[in-house]
């Protein structure tokens, strides 16, 4: 068995295969090989790597070059998708030595944290991903915000197609990545493909600047209207975009929208009928999961107080003794010293991420940590639920 890096032109021969047969209906209708090798283009500065056998691809990974917000500061990040592997060749270890590869070779290549969306997550725990909130989705009636449209906001609403607003839609995100914990967002040439998504883009602005969008579409008339992400930068940008959706009332039946886990749709109005959910379920519909794949990278990252060791073991990438301290309110990496807490690289990743407590840690079993520890730890990395933008 050989492990290759590919190019995006061998994707198609290569990877395409296992995809569609991993991610498709079968044997019918066949999958789209034309828009497959299309969508290639966007995909010239992704990592691909293929286990092969006697010429044939048998598992395949790649990672997509990414930007992260962890805790303020925006690291380069590994995207870890299309991973796929033909039946006969499952439960033989090629994904695992594919993904240690990969995570290695995407480190070593500036990438400080990683993530993905796992079709099993303690398949990836074991590689040192942790699990980060689901996005969930809000379903409501538009009479549900009727009470917006008598109130006159100070800002407008203007609808686009997607690749009419795909410059200031995307300068959007890019803004949003310095400001939100969690936010993700791809590399110039990946989201280039985005231009191309047959939605609508409702943009919320005031006094010329950007507060608010999302992308949608309506599936039909008296049916939903289906919506991404609501982004928005405050208050007044939901306000804006909630109005927008009151207006549809004559014409679709619910709005559709995923909001982050610090979102509460049920106060947006009085009269408020929602349904909020985070449905997870495996293999399809998995909420994402990240980790750390370099500690050193974190040096600067804006914490709480105090200082504690911890010993990380993980395999090739972050294995060692590191002293942890607050200086001025950012982090302060250095190797060496007695460890107070021995941590798996999901247990570290998750403390780091803000998904985990160090009691979680401790019961989950992603680690041990001595009773010294527990507030230091806790200190240094407040609780704080990311939100991760991007799906991949």
């Amino acid at each position: 068995m050989e492990i290759r890096q590919i190019t995006a032109d061998e994707r198609t021969d290569t990877m395409f295969p296992l995809q569609a047969y991993a991610f498709t209906p079968s044997p019918w209708p066949d999958p789209d090989e034309a828009a497959y090798r299309h969508q290639m283009q966007f995909y010239r500065d992704v990592t691909s790597l293929v286990a092969e056998e006697d010429g044939q691809a048998l598992a395949c990974v790649a990672a997509l070059p990414m930007r992260q917000n962890v805790r303020g500061v925006v690291h380069d990040m590994a995207g870890i998708a299309s991973v796929a592997s033909h039946p006969t060749a499952r439960r033989r270890g090629l994904v695992r030595q594919l993904m240690t590869r990969l995570m290695v070779q995407m480190r070593d290549q500036g990438c400080a944290v990683s993530a993905l969306y796992p079709f099993r997550p303690s398949f990836y725990g074991r590689l040192g991903y942790v699990g980060l909130p689901r996005l969930r989705r809000a379903t409501f009636p538009p009479e549900s915000v009727s009470h917006l449209l008598r109130i006159d906001l100070p800002g407008t609403v203007e609808r686009r197609t997607a690749a009419e607003a795909f410059d200031e839609y995307d300068a959007f995100t890019r803004r949003l990545l310095g400001e939100r914990h969690g936010f993700s967002v791809f590399d110039p040439v990946r989201a280039g493909a985005f231009r191309e998504d047959k939605l609508w883009v409702a943009m919320a602005r005031v006094d010329g600047e950007v507060v608010g969008a999302v992308r949608y579409r309506i599936d039909r008339f008296g049916g939903d209207l289906v919506g991404e992400h609501l982004l928005t930068t405050g208050p007044l940008g939901r306000a804006l975009l909630l109005q927008y959706f009151a207006r549809h009332v004559d014409q679709v039946s619910r709005v559709m929208v995923s909001v982050d886990s610090d979102a509460v749709p049920d106060l947006w109005g009085t009269d408020m009928a929602v349904t909020t959910e985070g449905r997870v379920a495996y293999p399809s519909n998995a909420g994402p999961m990240a980790r750390v794949l370099n500690a050193q990278a974190l040096e600067g990252t804006p914490v709480g107080e105090g200082g504690v060791t911890v010993e990380v073991v993980d395999g090739p990438l972050i294995t060692g003794v590191y002293r942890l301290e607050s200086e001025e309110g950012r982090l302060r990496v250095a190797v060496g010293g007695e460890p107070q807490a021995r941590l798996s690289a999901a247990g570290f990743s998750g403390l780091v991420y803000g998904v985990l407590d160090p009691v979680d840690v401790l019961t989950r079993g992603l680690g041990e940590v001595d009773a010294v520890a527990f507030e230091p730890l806790r200190a240094l990395f407040p609780r704080s639920m990311p939100y991760l933008f991007s799906d991949f």
